[in-house]
């Protein structure tokens, strides 16, 4: 869930959004924020552990400040550097004591796998030293749920996912996920044709990668990704875009934006009450409907934390956020990454992509809750891989993508292969 949004420059923006004088300002503020126009050269990645200290219980998080040092977040360690692990990795920690490493961005797949690689070494090891275990899984099925994090962020969060349902609560404190990161393209076509791919390919990639069959406290019911039902059945209108209504994804987004019902709302005094009125959107708090609840007119930093409380299975945060792929078992959370890499690689295959993963493109439910069992989503995964292995940007990465194709293909869930994923040689370099 952590992002970090890159803001325009005054050069970048019209005089009047840094006002936010009407929707139309805001709306372009948030295309020039969300949409970073540029060749596609970086990727990286977000890797998430669920955690368990002795006994199982999950580590508090005075724990956690203690033995990450200078490299803890601020949410834990109020005034720590919160300094990067030695690859560049950033750690921070969600609601229910989960640990995430937020990679810098690197040109090259395997510069990422590396780095993130040697990062999560350090990152185990420091744990390790207070006697906490990282555990690579995507849904918690033995703790219930059971927020840590006492910011007012999270008490917000809670308390409005808590009037929808139970899935709220499970998803911040019980799951984790691989998220990985690319540049939104250089022109609005190129834009258009990345994001639409991402779109069209995630039930595929749901299917292939999800291996999340039991959460703690989920409601009755067989899914393969229990991850993503939470957020499937979560809050449509702030987790389910209706892209396929959008012509153009940059305006789009912005629109969709502005009408998600606020999560919360800044508020400068530590001990302050963050909740938002019931119901009011962004646009409602620009156009002053709700400025007697909230007392002040909205500023562009309050737009760009609205944004970062928005949680579609692509976010824009100037580049794009692939957020729909469960905690892979084990340490093969690097396939996801080359799929990714190869699937975006060039405008060509690009398209074939999202051409072979169109004939389930409107699958969600089922991948979530099927997964490789559907025989279409079989098919569908099993061929993009194949084309994701022949187009991988090294041996390593079609070595890796080789085998989870052969896994798909069999119908087997990530977590059902037995033996240890494959390993680094120096034969497979390039």
């Amino acid at each position: 869930m952590a992002v970090i949004l890159e803001r325009v420059s005054a050069t970048d923006m019209p005089a009047e959004q840094g006002e936010l004088s009407s929707r139309a300002a805001a709306e372009a503020y948030v295309g020039g924020v969300c949409f970073k126009l540029g060749p596609p050269t970086l990727i990286g990645a977000e890797l998430e552990w669920l955690t368990a200290a002795g006994g199982g219980e999950r580590p508090a998080p005075s724990d956690l400040a203690a033995v990450l040092g200078p490299h803890a977040p601020v949410s834990i360690a109020p005034g720590s550097p919160a300094l990067a692990l030695p690859a560049g990795s950033r750690v921070t920690v969600e609601p229910g004591g989960q640990i995430e490493l937020s990679s810098a961005p690197f040109a090259d797949a395997a510069d990422l796998e590396a780095g993130l690689r040697a990062d999560a070494g350090r990152l185990r090891e420091l744990l390790a030293a207070g006697g906490i275990d990282m555990i690579a899984a995507a849904a918690d099925d033995r703790r219930p749920a059971q927020r840590l994090l006492l910011l007012p962020r999270y008490q917000a969060m809670e308390r409005c996912f808590t009037g929808i349902g139970p899935f709220g609560k499970l998803m911040m404190c019980n799951t984790a996920a691989t998220q990985v990161s690319v540049d939104a393209g250089a022109d609005p076509a190129e834009v258009a044709a990345r994001w639409t791919a991402l779109y069209t390919l995630a039930p595929a990639l749901i299917a292939a990668f999800a291996c999340s069959p039991r959460l703690y406290g989920a409601p009755e019911g067989g899914w393969a990704s229990q991850r993503m039902r939470t957020w499937l059945r979560l809050d449509p209108a702030r987790t389910r875009p209706p892209v396929a209504d959008w012509p153009d994804p940059v305006s789009g987004y912005a629109h969709w934006a502005l009408d998600v019902p606020l999560l919360c709302v800044r508020n400068a005094d530590p001990a302050a009450d963050w909740a938002a009125p019931p119901g009011a959107t962004f646009a409602d708090w620009l156009d002053g409907a709700v400025d007697d609840e909230i007392g002040r007119r909205p500023e562009p930093a309050d737009l760009d934390y609205h944004l970062t409380t928005l949680f579609p299975p692509v976010r824009a945060s100037g580049h794009l956020e692939v957020r729909y792929l469960d905690t892979q078992p084990n340490d093969s959370w690097s396939a996801p990454i080359h799929v990714v890499d190869a699937l975006l690689s060039t405008p060509e295959v690009t398209a074939e992509a999202t051409a072979l993963a169109a004939p389930a493109a409107d699958r969600w439910q089922q991948a979530a809750r099927c997964a490789l069992a559907d025989p279409r989503l079989r098919a569908v995964a099993t061929d993009v891989l194949d084309l994701a292995t022949a187009h991988a940007r090294s041996s390593w990465a079609a070595e890796q993508l080789a085998a989870a194709t052969r896994r798909c293909r069999a119908g087997l869930a990530p977590h059902e292969v037995t033996g240890p994923p494959p390993r680094r040689s120096r034969r497979t370099r390039s």
